[in-house]
This record gives C-alpha cells, structure tokens and sequence, in this order.
C-alpha cells in the first residue's frame, strides 16, 4: 500500500477534513466513550470550527492521509492526522491520527508515525508525544508497536460533565 499525506490548506479540504472526522468518530467512538460524549467531543474537537482555531490560534497542521493499493487504479482517502510543534519541549504532539476501518491493520498509522519522525526530526525536534484514551486498546498496541512508551497518566476535565482518560505516551528520537 502506497501512502501519502496531503496538507490540509484550502477549505474546502478543511470541510472534507471535518466530515471525513465525523464519519470516523461516530463508527468507532460510541463503542469506547458513549453516543453522546462522541457528538459532544466531534463538536468540540474535530469539527469544522475547531480545526480553522488549532490552526489559527495553536499552529496545528493537518493532512489528510491518502492510500492506493498496489492493484488500484486510484489513491483513496483514508483517514486524517495533526498536530504542532512545541520547539519550547523539543517535542511534536500528534493530536490526531484517525483511519477508516479499511485502513486499520494494514499499517497506514506505522507509516504515519513515520511521517511525523521525518518530519520532527527536520524541525530540529527530539521526541514525538500523544495522547490515548486508556480504552483504545486497538491505538495503544499500534502506538507501542511503533515505539511509543506511557509516560504519564491523565484525566482532564472537558467540560460537561465528560472527562478525558488518557496515557500519554512519548517516542524519544535518538
């Protein structure tokens, strides 16, 4: 599978950004955190107005990741991915890697975690960190299995009345 990552810059790819985030959260996150605290978090976090802020306010960048199969004729989209730079850590912090169930399993996040090793590596930058809801099992053995350890463990408050049970996890670039 042939993986490319395309940067997020018209809004036109912002709005396909925000869509493509709705679909995938509500296949996968209901499950894990609730129907209700999924919407709540799409709208708060993933959603149209929520990328343009990250992106406007915090430095963030996104891509949308595409995918073709060495058989297709065409790339397809398959998921999304962002985060920012923190120079002041020496870190990047992957705040988003979210894949459409076809691309599961056929390591699309092993190649977009080393996508943001190049990429922190050519900022100067020394290690890469996320965050992972301590449930997604699924996103934690593809984080361990690309070299990423937990570093801490975090609950933040989000707001109404809905929480954030996390791990942190760091992959150190030596």
């Amino acid at each position: 599978m042939n993986v490319s990552f395309i940067p997020v810059v018209t809004p036109a790819q912002r709005q396909q950004l925000s869509h493509l985030a709705k679909r995938i959260w509500f296949g996968y996150w209901p499950a894990l955190i609730g129907a209700d605290q999924t919407a709540y978090m799409v709208e708060r976090f993933q959603s149209l107005e929520a990328i343009e802020r990250d992106m406007a306010l915090h430095g963030y960048e996104y891509w949308l990741i595409e995918a073709r199969d060495d058989d297709a004729a065409e790339s397809q989209v398959v998921g999304y991915t962002g985060g920012c730079a923190e120079p002041s850590t020496s870190r990047f912090f992957i705040s988003k890697i979210y894949l459409l169930p076809e691309a599961r399993g056929r390591g699309t996040a092993r190649t977009t975690v080393e996508f943001y090793e190049r990429l922190a590596r050519e900022r100067g930058l020394s290690a890469l960190y996320l965050t992972v809801n301590k449930g997604n099992e699924l996103g934690i053995r593809a984080y361990r299995g690309t070299g990423f350890r937990v570093v801490e463990a975090v609950v933040s408050d989000i707001g109404q009345g809905y929480v954030m049970d996390d791990y942190i996890m760091q992959k150190d670039l030596g």
